[in-house]
């Protein structure tokens, strides 16, 4: 059971994981550093990673109500691409589909089809290899990771509607709700603004 695992038997399972998310922020820093060595614009401002946490991982279990941690839960491994553009995140989201060295399995707008809530992202679940075992006993083995790509406005946001997720004794919750949704509004269409004047400049060109 997921629930009564020890720790020693955790650090087996996330050790990949750990592996990958240092390998992917390796890889798209580089690739930030190759344009801009090229004197280009570069579509990524900045890359942070993480593995999930072990109680995150227990809960989106029990959730899911499966013990096949690996084989069910694909964000153990998760990587953010923050960028300055709405334009950038989509042509990240085509660096990241024309590479070799990893395979989309799963891609969910949530610009285009944002969230009640507000929230708006780019996720990809991605299939990379590392050179651990696999639960199939591959070695090297394929692990899921998940890549979030948004804009600097966005990732803001997610930040702060994460603390009120997680945070249980706030007082009017509603009126907070509200005013995320509001906000996030408020800086899609600020995002958009930013987009065209950049457009504009370019034009100049």
């Amino acid at each position: 059971k997921v629930n009564n695992m020890n720790y020693e038997k955790w650090d087996e399972i996330l050790a990949p994981y750990q592996h990958a998310v240092e390998e992917l922020k390796v890889k798209f820093k580089n690739i930030r550093k190759e344009f801009l060595t090229k004197g280009e614009y570069s579509p990524i401002e900045f890359v942070t990673g993480r593995t999930k946490k072990i109680s995150s991982i227990i809960s989106k279990a029990n959730r899911l109500d499966t013990n096949d941690i690996e084989g069910k839960i694909d964000d153990i491994a998760g990587i953010r691409i923050m960028c300055q553009f709405v334009e950038d995140i989509y042509t990240i989201v085509e660096l990241i589909k024309n590479r070799t060295d990893m395979t989309v399995i799963n891609e969910k707008d949530y610009i285009t089809n944002f969230k009640e809530s507000g929230y708006r992202s780019y996720h990809l679940i991605v299939e990379i290899t590392a050179p651990y075992e696999d639960i199939l006993g591959n070695n090297p083995g394929k692990f899921f990771a998940e890549i979030q790509v948004r804009t600097i406005a966005m990732d803001s946001w997610a930040s702060l509607e994460h603390q009120m997720k997680y945070k249980h004794d706030i007082k009017n919750p509603e009126l907070i709700v509200k005013e995320l949704k509001r906000c996030a509004d408020e800086l899609a269409a600020c995002d958009v603004s930013m987009q065209t004047i950049r457009n504009l400049i370019n034009a100049e060109n």
